[in-house]
């Protein structure tokens, strides 16, 4: 195994999913600007997830949709026209 390839100033980090406001709490090299009170009392850096495996679809057994930039509700209302007229029929 290579020498001194694996970085050296890992840290408590604090990781929080987005769409469903789990948090935990992990070792990291990551940078962030954010930091947040964890269960303990001490401040951590904190890194904001869009998904993780408390939200993703193969580790829930659930299917969910995340829309984080509106794309579902833009593609309705490019495509309600279409779907009035298919309704109608």
């Amino acid at each position: 195994m290579k020498k001194d390839i694996h970085p050296k100033n890992y840290r408590l980090v604090v990781f929080k999913d987005m769409s469903n406001d789990v948090t935990f709490l992990s070792r990291s090299t990551i940078n962030t600007k954010e930091t947040i009170k964890w269960e303990d009392g001490n401040e951590y850096p904190l890194v904001k997830l869009e998904i993780s495996s408390a939200s993703h679809p193969f580790y829930t057994g659930k299917m969910k949709l995340v829309d984080s930039a509106g794309r579902v509700d833009k593609f309705n209302s490019k495509y309600k026209k279409f779907f009035e007229k298919k309704e109608g029929k």
